[in-house]
């Protein structure tokens, strides 16, 4: 995947394209559905805040491009119907997924384990890694209704090494790469969607400024700035590539 970082998607990238993106309600989800819509594609936009994700709504109709669509959930509480009743009701109004990218993340003060209370823990988990999963799952026959399908998962630093303090965001973001390469080796013989894990680096984003309290924001690249390896991975130009682990740091 060289040069993902500097990819110079065509205008027509996701035309016709269906797209469900979580956490589409600021930071990087919300940058990168604004990039899904302006290249063509309906974008369904998940979330748990409804005033957040009906202001990104708002964003793509100003601009004119393709209507998205709001998907209320809140995937700290989500259990296995309320990801079965969302996935029946994408297969009324839509027929079909092309692409999810989960985006959706939860952070937590940094803490040694002692002191991380079993509640925290278990939502850390559920967001970060559990949702991902259990999307995914109940959206493959979405998925397989497509020509092509591509599947990103978010990870970052701590998903490829281990972090003090930040214990069960750590052990999520592990589980979110081993989960990439399970999917992927499941379904690289026997359908046509591919499943990658993104590392965009650090941004200026309200996770971030959880887990990083005391860093300059000024110093950070902007969403918007990251979006090329995002549509590269989403758009048909990476057909074949499945399995992987982009990480845009090593891009630059």
């Amino acid at each position: 995947m060289s040069g993902a970082l500097n990819y110079d998607p065509p205008g027509d990238l996701l035309r016709e394209k269906i797209i469900l993106v979580t956490g589409a309600g600021s930071g990087l989800g919300r940058a990168a559905a604004v990039a899904y819509a302006h290249h063509g594609a309906t974008v369904l936009l998940l979330g748990r805040r409804e005033e957040a994700l009906n202001d990104v709504y708002d964003e793509i109709e100003r601009r004119r491009l393709p209507q998205p669509a709001v998907l209320l959930l809140d995937l700290a509480t989500a259990n296995d119907n309320s990801f079965q009743e969302l996935a029946v009701t994408l297969r009324q109004e839509f027929g079909r997924l092309d692409g999810v990218l989960h985006s959706a993340a939860l952070g937590a003060q940094p803490l040694p384990l002692e002191h991380l209370a079993m509640e925290t823990w278990d939502r850390l988990l559920r967001v970060n890694l559990t949702a991902g999963y259990a999307l995914t799952r109940h959206c493959l026959p979405l998925l397989r209704a497509a020509a092509h399908a591509s599947v990103v998962f978010t990870t970052c630093a701590a998903g490829h090494g281990v972090r003090a303090y930040q214990g069960a965001y750590t052990i999520a973001k592990h589980g979110v790469e081993n989960l990439v390469t399970l999917f992927h080796q499941e379904l690289a013989s026997t359908s046509r969607i591919r499943v990658n894990a993104l590392d965009p680096g650090p941004c200026a984003t309200s996770l971030r400024r959880v887990a990083f309290p005391a860093e300059d924001p000024a110093k950070l690249r902007q969403p918007a700035q990251l979006m090329a390896p995002y549509l590269y991975l989403m758009g048909d130009d990476s057909l074949g590539v499945s399995g992987q682990r982009l990480d845009t740091r090593q891009e630059t």
